[in-house]
């Protein structure tokens, strides 16, 4: 497939994009490398080879779920500016 500058102008304005002088023979060059590797990946024989959908054979390797305990409801509210036996003690916001 030969690359010419109606194509590229038709996928620039696809894209949005604007080429001109040498950056026009540059995206042709390079849409044209595209094109001849395109063709080498077709000419590959693939017959009988199955279909790859995962890269390796492990499956669903995750790290075990282990409780760890965290800082106590004491330990938080320790710092905390102004709070009351359980809970965060905060300036009201909303107006009733």
């Amino acid at each position: 497939m030969e690359i010419t500058d109606e194509i590229v102008d038709h996928i620039a304005h696809l894209a949005r994009l604007e080429f001109n002088g040498d950056d026009k023979v540059n995206i042709k060059k390079d849409l044209s490398n595209i094109i001849d590797f395109i063709d080498q990946l077709n000419a590959v024989d693939t017959e009988g080879v199955e279909p790859l959908i995962f890269m390796s054979d492990a499956i669903n390797v995750l790290r075990e779920d282990k409780f760890e305990p965290s800082i106590t409801q004491a330990e938080a509210l320790k710092n905390a500016p102004n709070h009351d036996s359980d809970y965060f003690k905060i300036a009201k916001v909303l107006k009733k």
